[in-house]
């Protein structure tokens, strides 16, 4: 969106030209308010309503005020360029704003929004962030201006002997039947609390005041264009936050157009989203929000109605249901005391009606025994609530909404279009139960928009681990919708006008900083996962040439591996990846020559050498008629018999080999006596078995002359090498699971002669005070060049 142009003729003066001009201040979510300021529409029968909010969003009003809109929804404003600012204006059935546009569209009343444009809030917003982190004095300021007006709100409740100030304003204004009163009430509190603020020293913070006397100065300027319009002052009403409204009567200037052209700009878009309660409550983190929206619903649908006396029943009877719902039952007797109470509860604060507050200590005491822990589910499902917003088809949304939305329905999975988290198990199989094509791979087509919202960050859906690593075809997940899945699908329009053209750009991005074979084997991967196949080559194509220059045994292995993976499963998701396996083979043979230099390293670094060990091991497994095996095996081999290679190391790939039978009875005992021998170093010994412990413990159970040499071994060492020893043997029976250990303690019974049972309750007895502080010795003891 280009910058606006406007103008106005010379310096106007709000008293010259706007008396009469009817100003009505609000809380933005506030049922009294929006009651009280529909009689006043009806009593002032204006042609213009201005109501706060950014004037390049006026013309969203006639669709937020359309048939089919079902609040609570948000007006979100976000730039066009990277990164992604927004604001957010949510809105409640009971907001009077919202109410507002439905009056002006039932009495065709021209409506719009006169606060600053979306372009200038979120570019001055930026400034104010920049300004703020800059400087640590300013961040003090700010700090000490939000502690004085928390502090403030606070001391107003004390004073009017409220628990807090939300349920001190609830009292003495959403209470508040003379609709006359309420709003010089309310126009008369704010210009108070203004006034204070302006005076006190700890109430300044230059930004913040700042930005609001530029917000005031233009709400100024369009309340005198809406006169120059031809609409009569007397005959235009003007919605805002009551804070505004002091500043908005009187002699002061309105923004120049001079004023307004030196103002900083950032071209920005508009859409429209569904949003929740729970994002519109102050729980959330909104800060204009209120602690319970579902309970104002309440409200406001009891006061539109004329039933405002009948809502302490009606709330103590849904709290009442929602427990049973959750199967504690409580009696009508006890609903009928707990009105009674909160009603005895307003009366000694001199209400005419309970608060929220009251209903709520009521509800605890009667029908939660006094534990707030009883009530506390019904209470989140009866005061916040789960209900989320309705757009219609039609109603301004993005082009990458529109899409999501269509992709949801398409696919079966707008019913998951809720707050409360639900779970999704699918089958990637073809279903051949059913005739048509896309039926037969529903689930498939699922994972991959599931997967394309996740690479985009669009947060609706989450993967869970499957209980069965085997289950490929398998996959769990959890969604969920929040405004955040909102506001995602629309940033996402910056890289496309569709999900799947997002997603591609997505890969792209990655694509072009990809330095690293891993990066570009799990780009690979996650293309696949999105069905974006022209990115998958792509990605291949970077892949091949980042394996050239690549002599990372680690990396090599990791990337072998999430491409074994894919190859594997490839089927599943009906697109063809043979074309990855020369990718693999080249990539096999690199780590394959590779192993002896990089089992050339200490402790630190062998754990993960031994992990990509592993990997590859895999690969060469499940692979083998593509890879050349033999050449792992051989390289293995050559490991096994390097004295100067890690003894991990080692250790390990002679179990990987002990493991496929490569070696007769004579090799073992004879490896193992070589490694195990009296007079090896304690830290090459046991690194060594170690290492050996690592993979398949129930064959090393079942090899007694291990353990013969394992025992001759630890008995040959002296005091000070038997400590060292003890580090990495703690490391490798700290793996074992209690039966492989009580089976290790029945053998060594044997060994020593002292009965499997008397071995067993020596081993496994609880440590003596001495031997734990023995033990603690080794976190300090210096191994030297261990």
């Amino acid at each position: 969106m280009a910058k606006p142009v406007q103008r106005m003729p010379g310096d106007e003066r709000l008293k010259e030209t706007a008396d009469g001009v009817h100003l009505f201040g609000i809380r933005h979510l506030s049922p009294s308010g929006a009651h009280h300021l529909l009689s006043f529409l009806d009593e002032i029968r204006p042609t213009a309503v201005l109501v706060e909010g950014p004037s390049d969003a006026s013309g969203l009003i006639s669709q937020i005020a359309s048939k089919g809109v079902v609040p609570p929804i948000a007006l979100l404003a976000y730039t066009e360029e990277l990164p992604v600012r927004s604001l957010l204006y949510p809105l409640a059935s009971y907001s009077p704003e919202y109410q507002a546009f439905l009056w002006a569209s039932k009495e065709g009343a021209a409506c719009e929004f006169f606060d600053l444009p979306s372009g200038y809030a979120l570019a001055l917003h930026g400034l104010k962030e920049k300004t703020d982190s800059a400087s640590a004095q300013d961040e003090e300021g700010r700090t000490r201006y939000i502690r004085h007006h928390n502090g403030l709100y606070e001391r107003i409740a004390e004073l009017a002997d409220e628990p807090d100030y939300e349920a001190y304003w609830e009292r003495y204004f959403e209470h508040n039947g003379n609709a006359g009163a309420y709003r010089s009430t309310i126009h008369s509190f704010s210009d108070q609390m203004r006034r204070m603020n302006s005076e006190d020293e700890y109430a300044s913070w230059p930004q913040e005041t700042a930005y609001t006397d530029i917000r005031e100065a233009f709400m100024r300027r369009r309340i005198i264009e809406t006169i120059a319009a031809g609409h009569l002052p007397s005959r235009i009403v003007v919605v805002t936050g009551a804070h505004h409204v002091s500043a908005l009567v009187g002699d002061q200037s309105a923004m120049t157009d001079d004023q307004w052209a030196r103002l900083p700009f950032a071209p920005t878009r508009l859409t429209l989203m569904p949003y929740t309660y729970y994002k519109l409550s102050s729980r959330s983190g909104y800060g204009a929000g209120n602690r319970t929206p579902a309970y104002f619903q309440l409200f406001w649908e009891c006061l539109r109605d004329n039933r405002l006396s009948e809502l302490p029943k009606m709330y103590m009877s849904k709290i009442a249901a929602a427990m049973r719902d959750k199967g504690t039952y409580r009696s009508t007797a006890s609903v009928i005391e707990a009105v009674r109470m909160a009603e005895a509860l307003a009366a000694m604060k001199g209400g005419s009606l309970p608060t929220w507050q009251d209903l709520c200590d009521a509800s605890i005491v009667c029908l939660g025994g006094g534990e707030a822990s009883v009530v506390a589910d019904a209470h989140a499902r009866i005061d916040v609530g789960t209900a989320i917003g309705v757009l219609p088809e039609g109603v301004s949304q993005t082009p990458i909404q529109d899409d999501l939305n269509r992709e949801l329905r398409r696919l079966k999975l707008d019913k998951y279009k809720t707050p409360v988290a639900q779970s999704l198990e699918l089958d990637l199989r073809e279903n051949r139960r059913v005739q048509s094509e896309e039926a037969a791979y529903l689930d498939l087509n699922r994972s991959v928009l599931l997967h394309r919202l996740e690479l985009l960050g669009i947060p609706f859906a989450r993967k869970l681990p499957l209980k069965q690593d085997a289950a490929t075809w398998a996959e769990h997940w959890t969604l969920q919708w929040t405004p955040e899945t909102e506001i995602g699908a629309v940033e996402s329009t910056l890289k496309g006008e569709t999900i799947e053209i997002a997603s591609a750009y997505v890969i792209h991005e990655r694509l072009q900083t990809c330095a690293d074979i891993v990066e570009a084997a799990k780009i690979i991967r996650d293309a696949s996962l999105c069905r974006l196949l022209e990115a998958m080559d792509e990605a291949g194509r970077m892949l091949q040439a980042l394996t050239v220059d690549s002599d990372n045994f680690e990396r090599i292995a990791e990337a072998a591996f999430e491409l074994s993976a894919l190859i594997r499963f490839g089927s599943i998701r009906r697109h063809d990846t043979q074309s990855l396996v020369p990718l693999l083979q080249r990539l096999f043979l690199r780590g394959a020559l590779s192993l002896s230099q990089a089992a050339n390293c200490n402790n630190d670094a062998a754990a993960s050498v031994l992990s990509a060990m592993q990997m590859l091991h895999t690969v060469a497994q499940e692979h083998y008629d593509d890879v050349d095996e033999a050449l792992w095996i051989r390289e293995l081999r050559e490991l096994t018999s390097r004295d100067d290679r890690n003894p991990m190391l080692s250790g390990f790939s002679f179990a990987i080999l002990l493991d496929r039978n490569e070696f007769s009875p004579q090799d073992i005992e004879r490896e193992v006596s070589r490694r195990l021998s009296p007079g090896i170093p304690a830290d090459l010994g046991a690194g060594w078995f170690e290492g050996l412990s690592k993979r398949n413990r129930y064959a090393l159970l079942s090899r007694i002359s291990l353990w013969e040499q394992l025992d001759a071994y630890i008995g040959s060492l002296d005091d000070e090498q038997f400590r060292r020893s003890l580090v990495y043997l703690r490391r490798a029976f700290a793996a074992f699971e209690p039966r492989e250990r009580a089976a290790i303690s029945d053998m060594l019974g044997e060994l020593w002669g002292t009965g499997t049972d008397d071995a067993s309750m020596l081993l496994q007895r609880p440590l003596t005070e001495e031997e734990k502080e023995k033990l603690d010795e080794l976190n300090e003891f210096d191994f030297g060049d261990l």
